[in-house]
């Protein structure tokens, strides 16, 4: 059974930073799935923050968090990780990863985790 766990969600003042990570099962880094993160702020749509190929080498941010954020994995670790800086309150959301096997720009993403909440208070 495949599964995503996230952590390192929580309460952050805003200009403050957060790191994310994500746990994923071994089928994923195995077989080179592109990995990403997802967002959702209450009453909005599902956003796009950013994706990664199984190299590490490709990458491909959503335009509100260029510049401030970086998508990083270790697939020893079987790890996602996502290093959110200069955090600001439209960044308060629900912060999903995910994983697809077809491309870092792919419209369905087959795995999600369930989810860790960041606020950011100002």
């Amino acid at each position: 059974q495949v599964h995503l766990a996230e952590s390192g969600g929580g309460l952050v003042q805003a200009g403050g930073s957060l790191r994310l990570s994500c746990v994923g099962s071994e089928y994923l880094f195995e077989n080179l799935y592109y990995m990403g993160w997802f967002r959702q702020a209450p009453g909005k749509e599902r956003e796009f923050v950013a994706a990664m190929n199984w190299s590490g080498l490709n990458t491909r941010y959503g335009d509100a968090v260029k510049g401030r954020f970086t998508i990083s994995r270790d697939n020893a670790k079987k790890s996602l990780y996502l290093q959110m800086n200069n955090l600001k309150d439209e960044d308060t959301a629900v912060y999903y990863c995910a994983a697809n096997s077809h491309s870092l720009g792919a419209k369905e993403w087959r795995y999600w985790g369930q989810g860790t909440q960041v606020t950011v208070s100002s």
